[in-house]
């Protein structure tokens, strides 16, 4: 951010003593002072918000640019005290397109993914990954993304295995002990982190939420209290039910998903290769994040009927759905695709194109509007 900022002046909230200076600053001195500034970690000092909307409506030069490492109360403050006045930017871990690059001058090429949801028309696909001619960097970030994750501190190349772990690890304690602690404004961390670890094991499963509460031992209005603080403080994505057809019985409970795969392999304490339901969610979250770059008003559901017919992901647009089945497999079947092949007669709008995303690097044209597809490949 200061790299591209250079004529904004950088603030930093976790000094206590500049903190304290900056707090007794009139808007007048912010204008000469500070007329164009980066403060960050301001959500330890929510006063100074203040501040900056004052130096705001009383000058038109002023630009502020607000970072927090939470908006668990950062949101609240600004939304109340900002309101018409801010732009919030929500930054995610990276996303495969940009794993890819190796520097940050690099050109990030938008995925199959991203092309489709923008252009509204289905790129060209090769029929394997190994004749893409960026095959190598889309194979070297999606190994990436399922060892590590996709934090950007992680990508140094003079980082060790052992170093990304233990980054991980005290990310995650720091997260704990600074962020909820102090945000949240709990005493006790350990039935949150309980609850995180339990939401970690199950990640890609139905919450159940009274029976979480009834295996950690706290209520079911304290779950989904902490529940909401793991989504606001992105450490998961939940995924609401699609419910809309009466005719059928529908499951109506939410999927909870794991944001980063490195994060929560760091709350599991585990190194290894993702399971299915892991794999699940780091895909699902890739198309979270990449969907959410290009600004769209898209909605994200699942859909699983009471006989079993299951939509791991449909991504609702204005026109239509795209629905997803997602596979560890690196062998695609027919088989494989089998409920999105009767999607149409469960939704409400109609079926744009359907995906099996997994591991086999043959691509598969299994009807019309169904296609198997590497992740890599597609997202990448």
């Amino acid at each position: 951010m200061r790299t591209h900022l250079p004529d904004y002046q950088y603030l930093s909230i976790e000094d206590p003593v500049s903190t304290e200076a900056l707090a007794q600053l009139t808007a007048a001195q912010w204008h000469a002072l500070y007329p164009k500034a980066i403060l960050d970690e301001v959500q330890k000092r929510p006063t100074l918000i203040e501040s900056i909307k004052s130096t705001y409506d009383q000058w038109p030069e002023p630009r502020y640019v607000l970072l927090g490492s939470s908006q668990l109360l950062l949101l609240k403050k600004v939304k109340e005290s900002l309101a018409g006045r801010c732009t919030i930017k929500e930054i995610y871990p990276l996303t495969l397109p940009e794993l890819e690059t190796t520097s940050e001058n690099d050109e990030v090429i938008d995925s199959p993914w991203q092309t489709l949801l923008s252009t509204n028309e289905m790129p060209a696909l090769y029929p394997s990954l190994v004749l893409d001619p960026r095959h190598a960097q889309k194979m070297q970030a999606w190994q990436h993304l399922q060892q590590y994750g996709g934090y950007p501190v992680l990508t140094d190349e003079r980082r060790s295995d052992e170093d990304r772990r233990q980054w991980l690890r005290d990310y995650v304690r720091t997260y704990l002990e600074r962020d909820v602690r102090d945000l949240a404004a709990m005493q006790d961390l350990e039935p949150y982190r309980r609850l995180q670890q339990t939401i970690a094991l199950q990640t890609g499963s139905l919450c159940n939420m009274s029976s979480i509460a009834t295996h950690i031992g706290m209520s079911t209005t304290t779950v989904k209290r902490y529940l909401h603080y793991l989504e606001l403080s992105y450490q998961t994505i939940t995924l609401l039910p699609w419910e809309r057809n009466e005719q059928r019985r529908l499951i109506k409970s939410p999927k909870i998903h794991f944001l980063d795969h490195g994060v929560l392999q760091a709350v599991l304490g585990k190194q290894a290769m993702p399971n299915g339901p892991e794999f699940e969610s780091i895909v699902i979250a890739e198309i979270f994040k990449q969907t959410k770059q290009l600004d769209l008003p898209v909605k994200f559901y699942h859909l699983r009927t009471a006989n079993g017919r299951e939509i791991d992901l449909l991504v609702e647009t204005e026109r239509g759905y795209y629905a997803f089945e997602i596979k560890l497999t690196q062998h695609v079947t027919a088989n494989d695709a089998r409920h999105l092949a009767v999607a149409n007669q469960l939704l409400d709008k109609p079926l744009l194109h359907a995906f099996v995303l997994s591991n086999d690097t043959t691509l598969h044209n299994i009807a019309p509007n169904i296609t198997a597809i590497h992740t890599a490949q597609f997202l990448g």
